[in-house]
Parts: structure tokens; sequence; C-alpha cells
């Protein structure tokens, strides 16, 4: 069981990097927490894939945010 999670985590991470490039704004902070919440659950690795994904999501967010407040040239 653990070696599918695993397989799966590693997937989704691999997919995420290929189509969003080498950035990784959120990501590892996000990667950090998730990963210990996960640990504790008993799911570091798919906690860690979750995180990573959560982060990227909230930096993006955070990005789109600061852009429209700037006014445009």
């Amino acid at each position: 069981m653990k070696a599918i999670l695993f397989g799966a985590a590693l997937t989704v991470a691999g997919l995420s990097l290929a189509t969003t490039g080498a950035e990784a704004k959120g990501c590892i902070k996000g990667a950090v927490v998730g990963g210990l919440a996960g640990h504790v659950a008993g799911h570091g690795v798919l906690g860690a894939a979750a995180g990573c994904a959560v982060g990227r999501h909230q930096a993006n967010k955070r990005d789109r945010q600061e852009n429209q407040a700037q006014p445009a040239r």
C-alpha cells in the first residue's frame, strides 16, 4: 500500500513540475508543513505532495492579487 501511495505522490509531483516549470514558490514551505502533518497521520509523502500543491496555489493567488492591486502603466 505504501508503495502505491509513494508512486502516486511521485507521479503527481512530477506532473506538477512538468506543467509549471521549475518554480518552487510556495511548494517547499507547503511540502514541509504537509509532510509533517501527513507524518502524524501516517502518510508523510502524500501530505508533502498535497502541501506542495496547496502552497503553489496560495503563492499564485497572492501574486495575482498583488498584480491586480498595482495600477496599470
